[in-house]
C-alpha cells in the first residue's frame, strides 16, 4: 500500500464516523504529519494526549497546552466527551489501560469507551489510539477499528534516503548516484525498518563506507532480532560446498535462487513458501537451512518453539504472533524451525494439559504459513514423521517435502573429502572408496565424527591423521541406522511414497569428483554444525 492509499484510507474511516480507531505502529511523528495533513483537509482540529503532558494541540506551529490536567485514562475520556469541537484526539500508548496477559483492563476504561461510541458517531470527533503494540479486550472487538502502520512503504524508504542522499552532498560534499538495480537492492535490504531506523542506517554507511552498503544495512536488521526471545539470528557462513550429496535438492535451491528479486515478480513467479526437510537423524538437515541463507543471501532466523510457550495465560499465543510478525518486519528472510516435531509435542492432548494452549499456538501458525504475503521462506526440519500432524504435511502448506537420507557410497565419498579439506589434510592421500565402504549404513554427523576422533588419535600420537585412524575408529562406531534400525526403516519406507528423495538415483546421480577445494580450504577449522550434518 502507497502512502496516498494508506493516507486515504484512514481519512475515509475519519470522514465515516468511525468513533475509534487503533494504529498500529512506533512512529508517531510519521502518524502525526499523517493526521496534521487529514485534519487540515476535513477542517477539524487535531489534539493529542499522553500520560506525562495531558491534552495538547499539535496541529499548530508549536505544540500548546490544552488540558495539562487531563492524565489518566478516565480523565480525557472525559475530556472528549466534553468537547464541543469538531477533532481528531490522538491518544498515545493508551494500550496499557486496556490490559496484556499480565494484567487485565480496567472495567471502568472499557465501559467509558463503550459509551463513547454513539455520542462520537453523532458528532465530527473521531479518537485515535496510537500504540507500537496491539491490546483490544473483547468488549472492544467489534467497536474499534484497526490501521496497521507499523512498518513504512517502500515510497517512505526512498524519502528517507533522498534526504540522507541531499544532506551528504550539502555537508560533505559527497555524491551517492545509485542505478536502478543498486537501488533497489538497498531498499530491499532496508525493508523492515521503521523511517528513523532507515535514515540512522543509511547514514551510518555513508560515514563507515562513504556510500550505500548493503551488509551494514542488513546488519542493522540484527537489532531487531537481538530484542526478541523468541527468534535467534544466525550468521550466514556455511556454504553449500560444505554439504555432500543432495544432488535433486540442490538442484531445487539453485532454481530459486533469485526467487525474492523484482525480476522474478515481473516474470510472474510467485515467492516460494517452503521446505519441509525429513530425514535420519544427523543426515544434515540444519545444515542446508544454513547453507541455504548463504546462497539466497538472505537472514537466517530460527524459530525455537521451547521459548513460545510461557505459563502466563495469552502470552504463548502472544509470543507466536510476535515472532511471526517480527520475521515478517525483517523480511525477506529465512525462517527455520528445527525439529520441529519436538514444539508440537503433545498436541493431540492439549485440551487436557494446557487448556488448548498449544492447539491454538499450532494453529495460528499455521494459517500464518497459509496466509502469508509476506516473503519468508519456512525451513522445518523433523526427524519423527509420526509425530507430526497431518495438517502440517498437506500442500499449501509447504512447496515441497523433501526426504534426507543416509548418503550413499558416492555420497560418503564425498562427505570424507569435504571433512578432510576442512582440517587441511588431502583426501588423495586416503582411500576415500575404502573409507566409504567400511562406513555403510554411517550418517554425516557420524563420519565427521569419525574424522575428528581419528584426529585425536594421531594428535596423542605425536604424528599426521593416516587412514588407519580413520578406519580404527569407524570401527569402534555403531551408527544409529543400526542402533535404531525399525524407526530408520519405517521411516525410508514412508518417505518412499510420501516425499521427495533429496538425492538422486544411482543412476541418474551426477556425480561430483570433489568439492571445491579452493573454498574448502579456507574455511575455519572445525566448523561442526549442530547437527553434524553431511558435511
Amino acid at each position: 500500500m502507497s502512502i496516498v492509499e494508506r493516507e486515504q484510507e484512514l481519512e475515509v474511516l475519519i470522514r465515516a464516523k468511525y468513533p475509534f480507531i487503533y494504529i498500529l505502529s512506533w512512529e508517531e511523528r510519521r502518524i502525526e504529519a499523517m493526521l496534521v495533513r487529514i485534519a487540515a483537509r476535513l477542517n477539524q482540529r487535531l489534539y493529542a494526549w499522553t500520560v506525562t503532558s495531558g491534552v495538547m494541540a499539535i496541529d499548530t506551529v508549536r505544540p500548546t497546552e490544552v488540558d495539562p490536567g487531563a492524565r489518566s485514562a478516565l480523565q480525557v475520556l472525559a475530556h472528549v466527551e466534553d468537547s464541543r469541537e469538531a477533532a481528531l484526539y490522538l491518544l498515545k500508548d493508551f494500550h496499557p489501560f486496556l490490559g496484556s496477559p499480565q494484567m487485565p483492563p480496567d472495567p471502568a476504561v472499557i465501559r467509558k469507551v463503550r459509551d463513547l461510541v454513539q455520542p462520537l458517531k453523532e458528532s465530527r470527533k473521531t479518537v485515535l489510539f496510537l500504540s507500537p503494540v496491539l491490546r483490544l479486550p473483547p468488549e472492544l472487538e467489534k467497536e474499534v477499528t484497526l490501521v496497521d502502520c507499523s512498518l513504512p512503504t517502500m515510497e517512505e524508504l526512498e524519502e528517507a534516503m533522498e534526504r540522507v542522499v541531499r544532506s551528504a552532498r550539502s555537508q560533505g560534499g559527497l555524491r551517492l548516484d545509485l542505478d536502478p538495480r543498486e537501488r533497489e537492492q538497498i531498499l530491499q535490504a532496508a525493508r523492515g525498518l521503521t523511517v528513523s531506523e532507515a535514515e540512522n542506517v543509511f547514514a551510518k554507511s555513508v560515514v563507515m563506507a562513504r556510500r550505500f552498503d548493503p551488509e551494514i544495512i542488513i546488519a542493522e536488521k540484527k537489532q531487531l532480532i537481538r530484542k526478541s526471545n523468541v527468534l535467534e539470528y544466525y550468521e550466514a557462513v556455511e556454504e553449500m560446498d560444505y554439504v555432500g550429496g543432495m544432488a535433486d535438492l540442490k538442484a531445487w535451491l539453485h532454481k530459486r535462487r533469485l526467487a525474492f528479486t523484482e525480476q522474478a515478480r515481473a516474470f510472474g513467479l510467485p515467492e516460494p513458501r517452503g521446505l519441509l526437510l525429513l530425514g535420519v537423524q544427523g543426515g544434515g538437515k540444519s545444515l542446508i537451512a544454513k547453507a541455504i541463507s548463504t546462497m539466497w543471501k538472505l537472514p537466517l532466523l530460527r524459530l525455537d518453539m521451547g521459548r513460545v510457550f510461557s505459563e502466563l495465560v495469552g502470552s504463548s499465543e502472544e509470543n507466536m504472533r510476535m515472532a511471526l510478525r517480527l520475521a515478517e518486519t525483517v523480511s525477506p528472510a529465512i525462517l527455520w524451525i528445527d525439529e520441529i516435531e519436538k514444539g508440537l509435542s503433545g498436541l493431540a492432548s492439549s485440551g487436557r494439559s494446557d487448556a488448548g494452549t498449544a492447539a491454538r499456538v499450532f494453529g495460528s501458525f499455521l494459517v500464518w504459513m497459509q496466509e502469508k504475503t509476506a516473503p519468508v521462506f519456512v525451513i522445518a526440519t523433523s526427524n519423527d514423521i509420526t509425530m507430526l500432524p497431518p495438517e502440517l504435511l498437506r500442500k499449501g502448506r509447504f512447496d515441497e517435502i523433501f526426504f534426507v537420507d543416509l548418503p550413499d557410497f558416492e555420497e560418503r565419498q564425498e562427505i570424507f573429502a569435504i571433512h578432510l579439506l576442512k582440517r587441511h589434510r588431502d583426501p588423495e592421500r586416503f582411500d576415500l572408496a575404502r573409507l566409504a565402504r567400511e562406513t555403510e549404513g554411517f550418517s554425516g554427523a557420524e563420519i565427521e565424527q569419525a574424522v575428528i576422533a581419528g584426529l585425536y588419535d594421531a594428535f596423542e600420537a605425536g604424528r599426521d591423521l593416516e587412514e588407519d585412524d580413520l578406519l580404527r575408529d569407524v570401527a569402534q562406531s555403531v551408527p544409529l541406522s543400526q542402533t535404531m534400525r525399525e524407526q530408520v526403516t519405517a521411516l525410508r519406507n514412508w518417505a518412499r511414497t510420501h516425499a521427495r528423495p533429496a538425492s538422486s538415483d544411482a543412476s541418474t546421480r551426477l556425480i561430483i569428483a570433489q568439492p571445491d577445494r579452493s573454498r574448502l580450504s579456507a574455511a575455519r577449522e572445525g566448523g561442526e554444525g549442530e547437527e553434524g550434518g553431511r558435511l
